[in-house]
């Protein structure tokens, strides 16, 4: 039986993007993912993204996704919602992605703009529309500037909430202001896809998060959105500040590759990483064991 949403809350509130683990010689690691996605939902997540960029989605064929849905649904998919990343930078590839995710189980999709091209607004809309179209799954649309090159305009966000199946917007903009009309305007169920921003997007209408930081405080995650919810807004900005060290320290540099360090740091399953990523130094290493004790996490 597949987790219990709401309108507000479609996809529940604390998400972890998950890092996808391969195995010593670089093959995918079912097992592996099974164990961390058991591990994640343990710690408090409702919903797991799998196939997402943090889980290294350009580097994995078609058939390692659907495997990768499959296993991670089969170990948590009766108590988490598992959402699988389908966008490109190729519609038709999207949608390919998006039907074998549904047909794979999954419960949702997540779909990024498409990056490198810099598709016009009227390109994103229809890009978005057709993947909708494509399945009967709840979508949440991915708008991260930085990487795409391109924003997700709040009259375009308008126009895509009209979708009975576009329902949610993981926004990683870093537009506190853009964000605040886009909520109020479109409806969408808001989830916070920058973790130094969690709590400024609670506070404005966002309902959740999908995180990375996720993989190493759950918990933590999770008490913050109690007490926001609590109305405890002093203890939802201790915790907060407590966390900087960490939001900090896992993006010093490229994220996944502070992400694996991390679960190999704390005995969880990650493995190496495909290039173009690559191990963090020595060095690094040593700063990311600095941020996480630094952040109340334990090695």
């Amino acid at each position: 039986m597949a987790p219990t949403s709401t309108p507000t809350t479609p996809f529940g509130r604390v998400l972890t993007a998950m890092v996808t683990p391969f195995t010593a010689d670089g093959a995918l690691d079912l097992d592996g993912a099974q164990r961390l996605a058991a591990h994640l939902v343990d710690a408090g997540n409702d919903g797991l993204v799998v196939n997402g960029t943090t889980g290294e989605s350009p580097t994995t064929s078609n058939v390692e996704k659907g495997q990768l849905v499959r296993a991670v649904l089969e170990a948590v998919g009766d108590r988490a919602f598992v959402i699988a990343g389908v966008g490109t930078n190729d519609t038709r590839h999207s949608v390919e992605l998006a039907r074998q995710a549904e047909q794979a189980g999954a419960h949702g999709l997540l779909t990024v703009t498409p990056y490198y091209s810099k598709p016009s607004q009227e390109g994103l809309y229809q890009n978005f529309t057709v993947i909708a179209d494509a399945t009967g799954l709840p979508v949440m649309l991915y708008d991260i500037p930085g990487r795409s090159g391109v924003p997700i305009e709040t009259e375009t966000l308008v126009r895509l909430a009209e979708h009975p199946r576009i329902v949610a917007n993981k926004d990683a903009k870093g537009d506190l202001g853009a964000a605040s009309w886009a909520i109020a305007r479109s409806g969408l169920a808001w989830y916070s896809g920058d973790d130094m921003l969690n709590l400024p997007l609670l506070s404005i209408g966002a309902v959740g998060f999908v995180s990375v930081v996720g993989h190493v405080v759950s918990p933590e995650l999770r008490a913050l959105l109690q007490a926001h919810l609590a109305g405890d807004t002093a203890k939802a900005i201790e915790i907060h500040q407590s966390l900087l060290p960490i939001f900090t320290g896992m993006f010093r540099t490229q994220g996944v590759m502070t992400t694996k360090a991390a679960l190999e740091l704390l005995g969880l399953p990650a493995g190496p990483l495909r290039l173009p990523l690559v191990e963090l130094s020595g060095s690094e290493t040593e700063q990311l064991k600095k941020d996480l004790a630094a952040g109340g996490v334990h090695l």
